[in-house]
């Protein structure tokens, strides 16, 4: 057992599906909550924003967390990977009377935990119905031993400094070739949330409540 932290907002009526955030860097599970709940329509959704195991201080004295550092980084993706496993399990156990066993599961992160949701996407092959990616790219781990991913909305803005248009483009391509329902959402802003990605994002959700997840990732 893997003991970490994380939020849950129960959707208003019978869930639509279960959306699993995974915060950027110095977040925590409460903060990165609140972006999520600015998406149009996702009142619908069971929330459950997912903390990173590793926390330090930030300034202030206000307790966030990453998913990571370079120090044991393997250890640490297999650490983050099973407890995002592990609360998946826990809150559709949980919430099974409301959510249901084909309720879609997506993923979504932002910066930093861009990568943690494509490998919890990864990492539930059978059940997920998609991800939504803003501001990182897909880890090399994913890339080296995944064939098949859920749909994607991958978005960036245009003053991105990190999340290149170069390193969009080559996810883009890669996603593409194995065969992922792929949508790009490029914006005007930087690495950060707008309401055109909201936008986007609600769009995507609406499309993946409609799916019923199979072994072949809802498709």
């Amino acid at each position: 057992m893997i003991h970490g932290r994380y939020s849950v907002r129960l959707a208003s009526g019978d869930p639509a599906g279960l959306l699993v955030g995974c915060h950027g860097y110095a977040q925590s599970a409460e903060s990165f909550a609140s972006d999520l709940e600015a998406i149009p329509g996702v009142e619908r959704w069971l929330l459950v924003s997912v903390q990173g195991l590793h926390r330090f201080y930030a300034r202030g004295g206000a307790v966030v967390a990453s998913w990571m550092t370079s120090q044991d980084r393997e250890l640490m993706i297999a650490d983050n990977t099973a407890y995002l496993r592990q609360v998946v399990g826990q809150v559709r156990a949980e919430q099974a009377a409301v959510l249901g066993p084909s309720a879609p599961l997506v993923f979504l992160g932002f910066s930093q935990g861009v990568a943690m949701a494509f490998r919890a996407a990864a990492d539930h092959p059978d059940d997920c119905a998609g991800i939504v990616a803003l501001g990182g790219d897909v880890p090399p781990d994913v890339r080296a031993a995944t064939a098949s991913l859920p749909p994607v909305l991958l978005g960036r803005g245009s003053t991105e400094e990190w999340y290149t248009e170069e390193r969009m483009r080559s996810d883009a391509a890669w996603l593409r070739g194995i065969g992922t329902d792929l949508t790009l959402c490029e914006y005007a802003g930087g690495h950060e949330w707008t309401d055109a990605f909201r936008s986007a994002a609600a769009a995507f959700l609406t499309r993946r409540a409609a799916s019923v997840p199979t072994g072949e990732h809802g498709k």
